[in-house]
């Protein structure tokens, strides 16, 4: 069986799809989105984390590092990323757990063992496996393989995608999956390639190509205060999904800030960091335009108003 590279594995995972999950996060993403709440599922590589709240600058891992990538600074360590090469062997050493690598190689099998554990939880509340990121459609091959493998085995699946992928992966993952939360992001291609880093018509093109196919989706949008809630981007959203052919639900996602250590630890700016999350009344102002689209809209997962 085929192998893959992932940054986490979360049990009891109730907000990637319906009833109780399994998620599995891909490793690697095509996007750079600023507002990314799983920055360690961006790059395909092994990564180090660095907790520096929990460094005691104990020294252990300087002696462990190969090629002397660490050094003290300030009661905590500081990493030379162009130097280090992620052998890992620092944080082996590590007494607390400060230093952490991100990534690791799985396979299909050993993947499947841990995900039929949780079997009666998903056949009791309707849930089963679902696969994010990162973005699991990066890593193609292995993803068909596990979706193959949780059909074979009457495992309900879920792909988390923001649906930037080769037409004829879409084509052939559509076929094996029960349900697709897309995120759609921005409208305007010039602000999707200046924000994500990549254009948004072969999204656009892949959600109309899941909706030809008649493909179950829920259509996600993060609403980042002065990046995605403008009314203009959010009436070109809505006035794409409701031209779709099919009426696909809509959930609006507020911004959170979960993210935001995540890019330290990585040793990356954040450039969000200052930005708060979305006021209730800005949810229901963007909340109302997918219902004058006629659209069943929710608000981080639960239903708003009435159809």
């Amino acid at each position: 069986m085929r192998s893959g590279r992932i940054f986490d594995l979360k049990r009891f995972a109730i907000h990637d799809g319906p009833g109780i999950r399994t998620t599995v996060f891909f490793k690697g993403c095509p996007l750079s989105c600023p507002w990314c709440h799983n920055p360690e599922g961006r790059s395909p590589d092994r990564e180090l984390f660095l907790r520096s709240t929990r460094c005691t600058s104990c020294g252990a891992c300087l002696s462990a590092c190969p090629v002397g990538a660490l050094r003290r600074t300030d009661g905590t360590v500081e990493i030379d990323r162009a130097r280090c090469v992620v052998t890992g062997n620092c944080a082996d050493v590590c007494p607390t757990g400060a230093l952490e690598i991100v990534g690791r190689e799985v396979t299909v099998s050993g993947l499947l063992s841990t995900l039929e554990r949780d079997r009666p939880f998903y056949d009791s509340s309707g849930g089963g496996v679902s696969v994010s990121g990162g973005e699991p459609l990066a890593q193609a091959d292995f993803l068909i393989e596990l979706l193959a493998a949780c059909r074979d085995r009457r495992l309900r699946t879920t792909v988390d995608t923001s649906g930037y992928a080769p037409r004829e992966v879409v084509d052939e993952v559509v076929g094996l999956a029960d349900l697709f939360l897309y995120d759609l992001k921005l409208i305007d291609p010039v602000a999707h390639r200046r924000l994500t880093g990549v254009d948004n018509e072969p999204i656009l093109e892949n959600l109309r190509a899941l909706a030809s196919r008649g493909a179950a989706v829920v259509v996600r949008i993060p609403v980042v205060p002065g990046l995605t809630d403008a009314l203009d981007n959010i009436e070109g959203i809505a006035r794409f999904v409701a031209s779709s052919g099919i009426r696909y639900p809509v959930d609006l996602l507020p911004y959170h800030r979960a993210g935001v250590d995540k890019f330290a630890r990585l040793g990356i700016a954040c450039d969000v960091e200052s930005t708060e999350v979305p006021t209730d009344e800005t949810m229901a102002r963007l909340a109302s335009v997918f219902r004058e689209y006629k659209l069943h809209v929710m608000v981080g997962g639960r239903p708003y108003g009435e159809d």
